[in-house]
C-alpha cells in the first residue's frame, strides 16, 4: 500500500517523454495513440499535457514524422543512449513551469502504442496516492516474429499480467516529478535505465505500484534500439522456445 505520509496533491500537469532513434516505421502509430490518450485525459480532468519526442541521433525521417503531430514537441540530442534521451526529455518538460509535486512524468517508447485511457489510468493511480507506477506490456508479434508460435507461448508463460507483477518497462512507467527529481532522474544508461530509476526510488522509500490496468502494446522485434530491454527479453525466450 502507498504510505499516507505522502500528500495526495492533485496532478495538474502531465509530461510524456518518448525517446526515438531512427523509428520512422513505428513513430507515427506511437504518436497517434498518444494524441488520443492526451485528448481523453484532458477531456476528463483539469490537467494540461506536454508530449515530448526526444530525437536521439536520428538519420531517418523520424523528425519529419514527429512534426506532423501538432500536440508534440520535439527536441534533438546526440546521445545514442536511451537513459540520457529520457532524461533530456524530462529536463525539457521540467521547464514548463509546473510544480514538481503537481506534475506527473510518464514515459513510453517509440515502438509502442498506448491505450486511449493510458494517461487517465496514470492520473487515477496518482490520485490514489501512487508516487510511481510500473505498467505491463503486451507484445505485437505480427510482422516481427515469423510464425513463431513457440515464442508467443513462451512469452505468455513467463510474463505476469497481474497487479504486483515484477516487471519494469520504460515503455510504461510513471512517477511524480518531485520524486523523480529527488533521486536524480534517469541515469545515462544504454539499457536498464528504467530498472535503475525504480531501484533508486524504492531505496529512497518511494514504492512503485505494479499495475496491470493500463497496458501498452509494444513491437515484437528481436533487435531493438537498446542493447537489451524487451527485444533482449524476447531473444532470451526465443532461445528456449
Amino acid at each position: 500500500m502507498i504510505s499516507d505520509a505522502f500528500p495526495r496533491t492533485p496532478v495538474s500537469h502531465i509530461v510524456v517523454v518518448v525517446p526515438a532513434h531512427n523509428e520512422q516505421d513505428l513513430l507515427d502509430a506511437c504518436l497517434t495513440a498518444l494524441a488520443r490518450a492526451q485528448r481523453s485525459v484532458m477531456d476528463a480532468a483539469s490537467v494540461s499535457v506536454s508530449t515530448i519526442v526526444v530525437l536521439d541521433a536520428c538519420t531517418d525521417d523520424s523528425a519529419r514524422i514527429a512534426a506532423r503531430h501538432p500536440s508534440v514537441s520535439a527536441i534533438e540530442v546526440m546521445h545514442r543512449n536511451v537513459g540520457a534521451a529520457r532524461a533530456a526529455g524530462f529536463s525539457s518538460g521540467s521547464r514548463d513551469g509546473g510544480r514538481p509535486d503537481a506534475t506527473w512524468f510518464a514515459t513510453t517508447d517509440a515502438d509502442t502504442r498506448v491505450g486511449e485511457d493510458w494517461l487517465l489510468g496514470h492520473l487515477r493511480h496518482a490520485a490514489e496516492g501512487a508516487r510511481a507506477v510500473a505498467g505491463t506490456v503486451a507484445v505485437d508479434f505480427e510482422g516481427h516474429v515469423e510464425d513463431n508460435l513457440g515464442l508467443r507461448t513462451s512469452y505468455d508463460a513467463h510474463y505476469r499480467h497481474e497487479f504486483g507483477h515484477p516487471h519494469v518497462h520504460g515503455a510504461n512507467l510513471g512517477v511524480r516529478a518531485a520524486e523523480y527529481l529527488a533521486v536524480g532522474g534517469f541515469a545515462p544508461l544504454a539499457t536498464g535505465e528504467d530498472h535503475d530509476l525504480v531501484r533508486r526510488l524504492e531505496l529512497g522509500g518511494i514504492e512503485c505500484r505494479r499495475v496491470c490496468d493500463i497496458p501498452v502494446t509494444t513491437s515484437g522485434r528481436l533487435r531493438g534500439r537498446a542493447p537489451d530491454g524487451m527485444a533482449g527479453f524476447l531473444r532470451a525466450l526465443e532461445a528456449t522456445a
